[in-house]
């Protein structure tokens, strides 16, 4: 079973826009409907970290 999550979404003036409502955080845009649930999907994507590689580095920088 596919994991899935609830998206709030919107028609902007350009772009359709939304995010996750239980990630606020990860936000995206598309042009239409769909891209906009891919680029959801790839944004959540990153923000989990899977495209990290086994043999990944951390390091403090500071702000």
């Amino acid at each position: 079973m596919t994991p899935q999550l609830k998206i709030v979404f919107w028609k902007g003036e350009h772009f359709w826009v939304g995010k996750f409502i239980d990630h606020p955080e990860i936000m995206s845009q598309g042009e239409s409907l769909e891209e906009l649930e891919e680029n959801l999907r790839d944004a959540y994507r990153e923000m989990l970290m899977d495209d990290v590689p086994p043999a990944y580095q951390v390091k403090d920088i500071a702000l």
